[in-house]
């Protein structure tokens, strides 16, 4: 894996754990009862995307960790997603 790879796994990882993390306990203005005018009621009621970046930071590092260590171990590799068989044989190495 190069450095390339990883840094766009990393990435993916990040702002795939940040769609599912952004939702998770939101709470609109319309919930609270305080509306400010001008904007909608489903509006977030607080400002909590910076606690939210930590947590997903946090958690696509982990998610990443393990995904390198599957792929560097070898464990998982292309050949595996190769169902129709259209790679080349695999070369022995010496």
């Amino acid at each position: 894996m190069t450095i390339t790879a990883a840094l766009v796994m990393f990435a993916v990882c990040w702002f795939m754990t940040f769609f599912v993390v952004l939702p998770l306990r939101f709470k609109s203005q319309g919930d609270m009862g305080e509306v400010v005018p001008g904007t909608p009621k489903s509006a977030p009621s607080g400002f909590v995307v910076k606690r939210k970046a930590w947590i997903t930071t946090i958690a696509a590092t982990i998610i990443w960790i393990i995904l390198c260590s599957i792929i560097l171990s070898g464990k998982i590799t292309v050949r595996d997603f190769d169902y129709m068989g259209r790679m080349p044989p695999e070369t022995v190495q010496n």
